[in-house]
């Protein structure tokens, strides 16, 4: 109240002295009225010069006072600032809240956030409106926006609450039960692992079916006639072992590790052998093909010791058994020494609860959609339950065995075929029963978020390389044009590019059709720089040469217009209007007006446009392929021509259609067929497995016996772009 009082003082004080100052005005302005022409000049000189002591008082007493307001006022601003400040918005928000959540809480449109998030590391192409934001980005936006952030707790716990399925808890002891073994058979290439499992394989088919035919699922149930029974993986690559192994699924719990007695061990061997010790899974060694008169198993026992895998022999705890594949001698023998070593190993596991278990491949059958064949590792399976597994999930329609019978239980070790799945999943994924179908999409739809926020922050650090690599290739082309204003920075470019030449609006001219002109138009500088800044990037001249004709600030004129018809170029507007006028001004000439709201938008819209311009490629597929078995010649009037007798191997060979003819995996000649016959008669396609004769239209072209002839079709396929912004 005081200061009130003593503002309301001070102003009256001020203002009673601008009154008096202003009274000496008048009064001296009066007095020189009247006595500017008198002759009593004593007078007028007395009045004149008996003033200024008063005025310059007045005047003094004046400015103190102003100079008191003044400062007074100048304290309003500050004040009036805070007092804005707390007037701010609050804007509630959690982490993890998408675009469309964040622009309804601040009762804006998505392009708003958009827009907000321009010119930053965000990658706004990924951006949907179901995108969840990182808590630096919503931010980013609340701050663009002028208004102020509170965190909602309640909203980023759920958020970021783990809906993923895991596996249950070690089992009861008491809850155990025996299980057969789980065994991969490893390997070099040659040394007979397809064959071991093809024999163990027919054995078992021949025992449960004559004349039944296996439906290989990818591993197979091989029973003994002692009554145990022995889970094969067919998986003799390393490439799913290997995937198995990195995520964590220890399917296998023995692996036999088969060298050849004539060969030795190879890199493959020694591969193989680091995957079982990475794995901690013991080794049984089959020391295969000791039918061979060239075998020395024993030669095969002593390589092995520089690689720590000591057999019996040798004082150590590996088993090895001679077999022979070929001719199945000793496979019993291999199996009771697997099924021995599963005895020492105790392999337990529980049956109740529900199902985990591993996917040891997946494809999809015409008939029967997306299949799985899976290792049960826990619990049961039963018609009906409901798996997740990796980012699909299944409700089980039928269960099959590796003979494509229909089970109704499948237990722990047991090689099941599974139908019901949603999607397919991936081999090695972990399978894990849930209670119901909405709990699977839960947790299917929370490892997809989990992914995609994964992907995100990958993203993010590649686009901030590129960015960084970009800005300082930019700085080092930009060095030499100094402190240049960026208009007429851009402008001298424009003319180093053009030599120096004008441009001339009036005049049509006839432009390449390897050249794209463009007119740039952008609400405020800022926009359109940074538009002319991406564009200096372009490097890929030597496909398409990127003219800027024109830029500037402001929505898009008729001027802009007649500039793109003149040049046959686009124009591009980024935040700017173009009248219904313009747009049919435009329609009628022939010119292509594009807007856009979002930067990066534009730049693939610009990309199209420069791929659309680039000539179309030819890629040649092959339709069928012979091999050139017998040379001859056939007497037409007076000229012999060349035929070749050749064998379909792969595809049909088309008359009508292109060849080339392979010497040595060189092309030396490309053509048509002047003749094509089977035996006698002319036909025009020739299928695999068929014999016929042809001749080149090029006489000078001689066959030789090995020779190969390729007959293909040639499609055009359109051209992308070699250019990439950075972003």
């Amino acid at each position: 109240m005081n200061q009130k009082l003593l503002k309301l003082e001070n102003l009256l004080r001020f203002h009673t002295l601008c009154r008096q100052l202003h009274s000496v005005g008048q009064r001296r302005a009066l007095a020189q009225w009247r006595h500017g022409f008198s002759s009593a000049y004593p007078v007028w000189a007395a009045q004149l010069y008996a003033r200024p002591l008063q005025i310059d008082m007045l005047i003094g007493a004046a400015l103190s006072q102003y100079r008191l307001l003044v400062t007074k006022k100048e304290e309003r601003p500050w004040k009036s600032q805070l007092s804005s400040t707390k007037s701010k918005k609050e804007i509630e928000v959690w982490i993890g809240m998408t675009v469309e959540e964040l622009a309804r809480a601040m009762e804006k449109n998505t392009d708003f956030v958009y827009e907000a998030l321009l010119n930053t590391a965000i990658d706004i192409d990924s951006l949907e409106a179901d995108s969840h934001l990182d808590e630096v980005w919503i931010k980013e936006v609340i701050k663009k926006a002028g208004m102020k952030l509170k965190w909602s707790k309640l909203k980023k716990d759920k958020v970021r609450e783990n809906k993923d399925a895991v596996r249950r808890p070690q089992a009861d002891p008491a809850l155990l039960t025996p299980r057969s073994p789980v065994v991969t058979i490893m390997g070099h290439v040659d040394h007979g692992k397809t064959t071991l499992l093809d024999k163990l394989r027919k054995t078992q088919v021949a025992a449960m079916e004559a004349g039944g035919i296996t439906q290989h699922i990818g591993a197979f149930l091989v029973s003994l006639p002692s009554g145990e029974k022995i889970t094969f993986l067919d998986t003799p690559g390393h490439a799913a072992f290997s995937a198995m192994r990195a995520r964590g699924a220890q399917v296998t719990d023995i692996v036999i590790l088969v060298v050849a007695a004539d060969d030795g061990v190879m890199k493959q061997t020694v591969e193989s052998i680091q995957h079982a010790k990475d794995a901690q899974v013991p080794i049984v060694l089959a020391i295969n093909k000791c039918d061979k008169a060239e075998a020395d198993p024993e030669k095969v026992k002593k390589e092995l010791l520089a690689y720590d895998v000591v057999c019996e022999d040798c004082g150590g705890d590996v088993q090895a058994v001679h077999v022979s594949a070929l001719t199945g001698d000793n496979l019993m023998a291999l199996a009771e020494a697997t099924i021995a070593l599963a005895e020492m190993l105790e392999l337990k596991a529980d049956r109740t609860g529900p199902v985990e278990g591993t996917v040891i491949e997946s494809f999809t059958d015409k008939g029967r959609g997306p299949v799985t064949t899976a290792i049960i590792q826990r619990g049961t399976l039963r018609k009906g339950s409901v798996l997740v597994a990796g980012k699909s999930w299944a409700k089980v329609r039928l269960i099959f065995d590796e003979n494509g019978k229909t089970i109704s239980e499948a237990y722990p070790s047991m090689p099941v075929g599974i139908i019901g799945w949603r999607d397919l999943p991936s081999a090695g994924d972990e399978i894990l029963e849930v209670e119901s179908e909405p709990r699977a999409r839960e947790v299917v739809d929370w490892r997809k978020y989990m992914q995609e926020q994964e992907k995100s922050k990958e993203d993010l650090k590649v686009i901030e390389e590129k960015r960084k690599e970009h800005q300082e290739a930019h700085r080092k082309v930009r060095e030499k044009y100094g402190s240049l204003h960026w208009k007429e920075r851009s402008f001298k470019e424009y003319l180093e590019r053009k030599e120096g030449k004008p441009l001339k609006p009036k005049e049509k001219i006839e432009r390449d059709s390897n050249t794209f002109p463009v007119i740039i138009k952008g609400d405020v500088d800022g926009s359109v720089e940074t538009l002319l800044n991406i564009m200096d990037t372009y490097d890929a001249s030597h496909e398409c040469e990127l003219e800027l004709v024109h830029f500037g600030v402001g929505d898009i004129s008729e001027n802009d217009v007649n500039l793109a018809e003149t040049f046959s170029g686009v124009i591009y507007g980024f935040n700017v209007n173009a009248s219904n006028v313009i747009q049919q001004s435009a329609a009628k000439k022939g010119v292509k007006i594009k807007l856009h709201k979002i930067i990066y938008r534009l730049i693939e819209d610009l990309q199209e446009e420069l791929s659309s311009r680039l000539p179309c490629t030819v890629e040649e597929h092959p339709v069928g392929e012979a091999s050139i078995l017998a040379t001859f010649s056939i007497t037409e009037g007076k000229k012999k021509l060349p035929v070749a007798g050749c064998r379909v191997q792969k595809g049909q060979l088309e008359k009508q259609r292109k060849f080339k003819l392979i010497r040595n995996g060189h092309v030396i000649w490309k053509g048509l067929l002047t003749s094509l016959k089977h035996h006698k008669d002319d036909v025009s396609v020739i299928k695999t497995g068929m014999d016929c004769g042809l001749s080149l239209d090029e006489e000078k072209i001689e066959f030789k016996v090995g020779d190969q002839i390729i007959c293909y079709e040639e499609k055009q396929v359109l051209a992308k772009t070699s250019w990439d912004p950075g972003f």
